[in-house]
């Protein structure tokens, strides 16, 4: 007994239950088709469209030569709002859809930008800090103490000794002047004790300028004997590039001896292209990377502009100074340098990907709020490490587009055809006017004087060309 009432109230209640979903559903259909009655009656469309060609309209649906039907345009299809103070060609996209697109923004902003130049260098030794050394006199090398190229050797280091018989006869005129002075210092007669003392100071500027060693001078002042081999040292502090001569080899003044270069400082040369030499001037900075050391950047400063430039390649040299006190710089090594030229301290710039370039012109998508883009005719300067100078129509803190705006382009592009047609179409003055519209013969090979072709007359069209296609 109390299991049949149980199952009869739930029965109930479940019939009761499907009952009200059923008339709710019915309901909110109702409502929904009025609804949308209310918004098909609200959106008549204003004219029709070719969807390959938005210039070419048709007040009524009509069909092109392919067989594709016109689209319709409505009235908020201009992209404006309803104050109208929106520009011909903004763009309005739900926000989701802006972001499955992959819709990115950047704000521009004021800051230094430079013209940076890239070029390839090559390192090679500061002429200014180069020594060759070559002996005051004739003469066979006796010993040679720095033998190896890549030696550094420090200032007046011993490099090597050589046996030379005019400066051995050079020391011996100024041990018989020392004697001479030692004899006569006493003289009463002054003119024989000056002579004296000029034959010695002429005797020892003769053995400076043959490059004694002042210590080997010494020496011979003090032993009073005749050393057969004389000292050279070196001129500089350097790195030994070249040796010219061994042992027991007999040398002249002709002969290099040595070629010394101090690598502390090291000169970069560059080669920049002509439409880039009006770009840079003596004193830029430049910054210098090589593979031979990783993670590192050196910084230097053009130090000149060579005044001609190579026949082959049409390019013009310049040249680099760089500090190398570690001596990681080396003469031939290949580098990558950037010249930082016309710096300026307050510039308006965004990145270069949200430049849309048709080669008469530049334009941005500037946005304007959520989902809304305006197309924005900018001025631009010079373009740096991504980023581009505006010298006009761009204001800082604006927010432009940084991808996806090429998308947005052609939807502005359709938005401000769809524009003018809607303002040529106010234009007209009576419906018959209107009907004066027609399809461009060039692009479609069909005219119509009173308005869109009918759908009829479109499929003969379209069938004569089938069958021509099918003759051929």
């Amino acid at each position: 007994m109390n299991k049949s009432i149980i199952t009869t109230a739930v029965l109930m209640l479940a019939f009761g239950g499907g009952a009200g979903y059923w008339l709710s559903e019915r309901q909110a259909g109702q409502m929904t088709a009025v609804t949308d009655q209310g918004m098909q009656k609200s959106k008549e469309p204003l004219f029709y469209r070719n969807p390959m060609n938005p210039t070419i309209t048709s007040p009524t649906p009509a069909k092109d030569y392919m067989g594709m039907d016109y689209l319709p345009v409505y009235a908020d299809d201009t992209g404006g709002n309803s104050n109208g103070k929106d520009l011909a060609g903004t763009v309005e996209i739900d926000p989701v859809v802006t972001h499955n697109i992959g819709v990115r923004t950047a704000v521009a902003t004021r800051q230094a930008l430079s013209r940076t130049i890239r070029a390839v260098g090559r390192v090679d030794f500061d002429e200014a800090k180069m020594t060759h050394l070559h002996p005051k006199v004739e003469g066979w090398i006796e010993d040679i103490r720095i033998d190896k190229t890549g030696q550094h050797v420090a200032f007046d280091d011993i490099l090597l000794s050589i046996y030379s018989p005019k400066l051995v006869s050079t020391q011996q005129e100024y041990l018989l002047a020392l004697n001479s002075l030692e004899t006569f210092k006493d003289s009463p007669f002054d003119e024989i004790k000056q002579g004296a003392e000029n034959l010695v100071k002429s005797s020892l500027e003769r053995l400076r300028l043959l490059d004694v060693a002042q210590h080997q001078i010494h020496e011979l002042e003090q032993s009073r004997e005749i050393k057969k081999t004389q000292h050279i040292h070196s001129p500089a502090t350097g790195t030994v590039i070249r040796i010219g001569a061994r042992k027991g080899q007999y040398v002249t003044p002709k002969t290099e001896l040595y070629m010394i270069v101090d690598l502390s400082q090291v000169w970069v040369y560059a080669d920049i292209y002509e439409y880039e030499v009006p770009w840079v001037k003596v004193g830029d900075k430049v910054e210098m990377t090589l593979t031979s050391v990783p993670g590192t950047t050196f910084k230097g400063q053009l130090a000149y502009i060579y005044p001609y430039a190579e026949a082959k390649t049409r390019t013009t040299k310049v040249r680099l100074v760089f500090d190398n006190a570690d001596l990681l710089l080396r003469p031939d090594m290949f580098s990558e340098v950037l010249i930082h030229t016309d710096t300026q301290d307050d510039t308006l710039v965004i990145p270069a990907e949200a430049i849309i370039r048709s080669g008469a012109s530049n334009q941005v998508f500037v946005v304007r709020g959520p989902g809304k883009f305006e197309p924005r005719l900018v001025e631009l300067g010079f373009e740096s490490q991504g980023q581009v100078a505006v010298l006009s129509g761009l204001d800082a803190g604006e927010e432009v587009v940084t991808s996806a705006q090429f998308l947005l382009d052609s939807e502005s592009k359709l938005r401000e055809a769809t524009a003018k047609m809607l303002e040529h179409l106010g234009a007209q003055s009576t419906p018959e006017s209107r009907e004066e519209i027609s399809m461009d013969k060039d692009k479609t090979g069909i005219h119509s004087g009173h308005g869109a072709l009918n759908n009829e007359d479109l499929d003969q069209g379209t069938s004569g060309e089938q069958g021509v296609s099918q003759d051929d």
